[in-house]
This record gives C-alpha cells, structure tokens and sequence, in this order.
C-alpha cells in the first residue's frame, strides 16, 4: 500500500482522480433513462466504445484532449523556452543536415595525380585537415593567386602564415555537443519543479466542466495556497538560478565556438557587418578566411627509388558552404539570446527587490483581478508565492484563476480566522 501524507499537494494528487469519478457518475445519470449507477469502475467499463444516442463516450474525448494538452503546461518564461526548446532544436537539426551532407557526396574533393589514387588522398586530407596561406587572402585573386588563401606554402617560409584548417569534421559533434548544453537548464527546472504547477492545475485550463468538479478543484487549490503561504522561495530561487545559468552557458558557448575556430567566432559577426559595409574593391571576405571552400593539402609518400616525394594537392571543401550559413546565423542568434536573457536577469532583480512591481505586473498581466485582492496578497506574501501564483495564472482558466485569487484574499482578510502555518500577517519581503 501507498502511504499519502495529509497535506493539500498530496490532496491534491490523491483526489484528482476520485473527483472525476464523481464527474463521470453525474453524467452518467444525466444521460440514464434506466436503472441506478453502479460504482465507478463498472461505470467507467462500461462506457469504454460505448455511444450513447448515437455520441461517443465522454470519456474518449477527454482521453484526446488529455493526449493533444499534454505538453501545454507552461513552467517557465518565454525567453528560457527561447533556449531549452527553440535553440535545441534548430542545433539538432543543423547537426543532422552536416552529417547527412558528410554521406550524401563527398565532404572533401582533392585534385590528385596518377600515383595517387583518388580515395586514398581525399581520405587522409580530411582526417589530417587542410590549411591555407594566411597572405594569400591579401593578394588579388586570378593574378596573383589562383583562389585566395591558395598559394605557395614554401615561398611563404614562416610557419605562422600557414592556418590549419582542422574543424570541419567535427562540426556535427560540436553542433549536437552544444544542444545538450542549451537544454541542461531546462533538464535541471524540470527536476526541481516536480510538476507542482500540473498538480495544482488540475485540468482547470478549461472552464468548461461540472460545478461540483470545479467548486472542488478550486477549493484543493486554495487549501494548498494557504497552508504553504510563504513558503515556495526556494522553489522560486531554483527557477532564477536556471535562468542565470542559461545566460551562462550562452556567453560561455560564445567562448566554446571562438576557441573552435582558432580566435575568429567572437568578432565574426562584427566583420562580416563591417565587410557588407566597405567598398568592393578593397575588402577582404571574413567569411573565406573562416570557412574557406578551396585549401591545400600536403601528401608524403615513397617515390620510386625510395626517396620521401612531397605532393601539394588543391582540396575543395563543399561542407563550407553550408557551415557557413549555420555559423553566421549562430552568431547573431546568440547575441539575441545573450541580450534578451540579460534583459531578464535584470527583470528578475527587480521583481525580487521591488513588491510594488509585483503588484504592478499581476495588476497588468490578471486584469479581471481586483485591485484590492491582488495588493493583499502580494503584501503578504513572498517572491516564490508571486512566481507561483503567476505561473498558474499562465495555465489556469482566467475565470477560474479570478475566482481563487478572490476568495485566497478574503480568506487572508479574515484576521478572526486561525491562520495556517506559515502565514505571516504583515508585509512580506523577498
């Protein structure tokens, strides 16, 4: 047997059942012409494919609904969504089109020569990576070099003038590594919540349900809000700190990315604006500098007489083309993260200091709300109630949601009455 503590959460999970037992038995004589109502279990069964005049079962169409809401309860902001949902799935995808364009053609195609056979140095020019004569981008292409960054890498003579290109077969890793990054805040609130906020809705997303049903839900909710009165800052806190490490873990991938590419990810961005903006004559492409199409590659091998042969080979590197487009789009996409997480750590800060904007923003945000109630309870209450209570209003019916803030708040007005544990009749700071 199930051991179920006494107290409204565990109410509330434990009841959320029996109340729709009861549901289902009020509808069921609504609808009998005969007969008296078995139990609900026998009720349930027997309604399973049943049609009543021709009507499908109640019970089916709740089951389609339940299974099409099943992921619409919001737990967080949109922002953090932003992150956890938006920038994972377009890293996934980004990581399935590179490693589908490794397999689907050749990722590197090099100009060989007789005694080289073709597999052999397109094989290891992608495994031991390929370079580019830094002096070359300089120099004026179909003149003095046949494609830039392409020239000779022994009249360069210093060594610093050669870049190695060594990146590309790692990207679809890298891509995946990161959406993995970009999804551990959200991993980590979804544990620490612990479907509080699905529990306390209820299914009361919908107006639409019996009275009975509703007066009750409604009365489980209250019951949970009053006995934990000020004590869901910590639960609050846990949220603010996921919101901060996704601000982390989005500057920290800008760092991650720039020491990908060798230094060149963190300004990239800023050049590439700059070189759209500068005449045509005189720019240098920063895109070509990071994502070449055409490098070099050098190959050993034993020539006839036994003697070490060098052969430089020109490598054509189509996987570019679309790193590319997936590295300019990073750039920008980060810096709207970075800058709009920013902006709401800053948010955050306010609302924990600052009850009168607590006020503000339920007044705002809950306007069927009454002025007086939502000043009560935000004077009495704490930051993690004001979060709790917000993010119920994000998924709890509007009217429903009014009708609970207004009698949690006559309740609290009612000073003769014993208050629960943890409530505090005087001003609440964070």
């Amino acid at each position: 047997m199930f051991s179920i503590r006494n107290d409204p959460l565990s109410r509330v999970v434990s009841l959320v059942g029996r109340d729709r037992d009861r549901v289902f038995a009020a509808e069921d004589r609504l609808r009998a012409t005969r007969g008296s109502i078995q139990d609900f279990r026998g009720a349930s069964t027997k309604r399973k494919g049943s049609f009543v005049d021709g009507v499908p079962g109640m019970d089916v169409l709740r089951g389609v609904y339940t299974l099409t809401q099943i992921n619409h309860v919001t737990i967080d902001s949109l922002i953090f969504r932003l992150h956890s949902n938006a920038t994972v799935i377009l890293l996934v995808t980004f990581s399935i089109a590179i490693t589908t364009r490794q397999y689907v053609g050749n990722p590197i195609e090099c100009m060989h020569t007789r005694d080289i056979p073709e597999d052999v140095l397109n094989t290891y020019c992608w495994i031991h990576s390929t370079y580019t004569v830094i002096d070359a981008f300089v120099k004026k292409q179909g003149s003095q070099v046949a494609y830039p960054g392409v020239d000779n890498s022994q009249a360069a003579g210093n060594k610093n003038s050669i870049k190695q290109v060594k990146y590309y077969q790692w990207v679809a890793f890298m891509l995946f590594f990161q959406a993995i990054l970009f999804y551990t805040p959200r991993w980590l609130w979804k544990s620490w919540e612990g479907g509080k906020i699905r529990a306390l809705m209820l299914d009361l997303d919908i107006g639409i349900c019996a009275e009975n049903e509703k007066r009750m839900k409604k009365q489980l909710m209250i019951d949970y809000l009053l006995e934990n009165f000020t004590y869901h800052n910590w639960w609050a806190y846990k949220y603010y700190f996921c919101e901060v490490l996704a601000l982390i873990n989005v500057i920290g991938q800008m760092f991650l990315m720039n020491r990908f590419f060798d230094g060149a990810f963190l300004s990239f961005g800023i050049r590439v604006l700059e070189f759209m903006d500068s005449d045509q004559e005189d720019r240098i492409d920063p895109i070509i500098q990071v994502f070449p199409k055409m490098t070099k590659c050098t190959f050993y091998k034993y020539g006839v007489s036994g003697e070490v042969e060098r052969h430089d080979a020109i490598c054509i590197l189509p996987l570019n083309v679309v790193n590319e487009k997936i590295y300019v789009f990073l750039w920008f996409w980060f810096i709207l993260l970075a800058m709009l997480t920013l902006l709401t750590i800053v948010y955050r800060i306010i609302i924990i200091l600052s009850p009168r904007m607590r006020m503000y923003l339920l007044r705002m945000r809950y306007r069927l709300m009454k002025k007086e109630d939502i000043d009560l309870i935000v004077r009495q209450s704490k930051m993690g109630d004001w979060f709790l209570f917000y993010m119920l209003g994000e998924n709890v019916d509007s009217v429903i949601f009014r009708d609970v803030i207004h009698e949690l708040a006559r309740k609290l007005r009612g000073h003769h009455l014993d208050f629960p544990r943890g409530f505090k009749n005087d001003m609440q700071e964070p």
